[in-house]
């Protein structure tokens, strides 16, 4: 700390009100402490990693998810808890909201906490922030998407081939215009899933129609916006493959609306409560949640007993779940 103090030109007083987040600390001060904190690798070394150090444990694990109301962050969340709660430990758990600055903060909180582990979503695209944690002890199990910039164990899903699957399936019932509603393309899931679109199309010898590709889309809002646009064109879709979904829910309703429900083919990225009581009920690529949650769990605790194995990467098969909604043929074909 007395380094920090130094570099920064600032009080030990500065320095600790900085490191445990407490106000009355002008921005600038902050920043020239949080640069030599960063420049001088200290990150919460002289604390939390000094407990870990003496084999100490507080009970607690940390797992940071992107929305903590999504059903996939609600069944991971659950297998992680039931894995807890048998080794008489507790979950901490938030959102990041796809926010990197709250990502790093809330990682900072919960080191800061003393946790045993954490389990991360990251939306950063680099995550050599933890490194210094990682190295003197923290147990780090990355889920959903793959760490960068730093080595840890991770527990996957090959977006990419649940994608191809999707959109292959639709392709089979006579489709050849098929849009995709898509999330932020910075997002490794979304990217995936985008680049699966693509190489289905691609085997049939189809190009992909830009007008019939929407990314960016964040909210159940903004995929109903989009389908309902995209249906007014002359030459609209006759399928949609959704890569989230929030984004099935936005299709489902916009073509409720248009009174297409039972003439445009649909297939969403990921299951949901009650997706199978739609009308018709609905086709989905499914992830296998809670068996994710549960091997990013004994990763987790296995790390935290003592496992000093080299990271694992543990990639999961999503499977496609046949329900109707995908299985509509074009116009014109429907009497086959």
């Amino acid at each position: 700390m007395r380094d920090v103090a130094a570099l920064a030109r600032v009080s030990l007083k500065t320095v600790s009100r900085v490191v445990n987040r407490e106000r009355g600390v002008s921005d600038d001060l902050r920043e020239r402490v949080e640069r030599a904190v960063e420049r001088l690798d200290y990150t919460h070394n002289l604390t939390a990693s000094n407990l870990r150090r003496s084999h100490g444990r507080t009970g607690v694990v940390g797992a940071l998810v992107q929305d903590v109301s999504n059903s996939f962050s609600v069944g991971l969340l659950r297998s992680l808890e039931d894995a807890a709660r048998e080794r008489q430990c507790v979950v901490l758990t938030a959102s990041i909201d796809e926010e990197t600055d709250r990502e790093r903060a809330l990682v900072a909180d919960l080191v800061a906490r003393r946790v045993d582990g954490l389990i991360l979503m990251p939306s950063t695209q680099d995550q050599s922030y933890l490194a210094s944690e990682v190295r003197a002890g923290l147990p780090t199990v990355f889920v959903d998407r793959p760490p960068r910039g730093i080595e840890a164990d991770s527990v996957l899903v090959d977006n990419r081939r649940g994608a191809k699957e999707a959109v292959s399936h639709l392709l089979g019932f006579g489709h050849t215009r098929v849009a995709v509603l898509v999330d932020l393309t910075t997002i490794p899931t979304a990217a995936a899933r985008l680049r699966g679109y693509e190489a289905a199309l691609k085997a049939e010898g189809l190009k992909p129609d830009p007008a019939l590709v929407v990314t960016g889309l964040r909210t159940t809002e903004e995929a109903q916006h989009a389908v309902t646009s995209m249906m007014g064109m002359d030459d609209a879709p006759t399928a949609i493959f959704a890569c989230r979904n929030i984004l099935s829910i936005g299709a489902i309703r916009a073509l409720r609306e248009l009174g297409l429900s039972h003439e445009v083919a649909l297939v969403g990225f990921d299951d949901f409560p009650l997706a199978d009581l739609m009308t018709p009920s609905l086709t989905v690529i499914r992830q296998n949640v809670r068996e994710i949650g549960r091997r990013a769990a004994e990763l987790l605790f296995s790390r935290i007993e003592g496992d000093t194995s080299p990271p694992r990467r543990i990639l999961s098969v999503p499977t496609l779940v046949v329900r109707g909604s995908g299985e509509i043929r074009p116009p014109g074909q429907r009497s086959r």
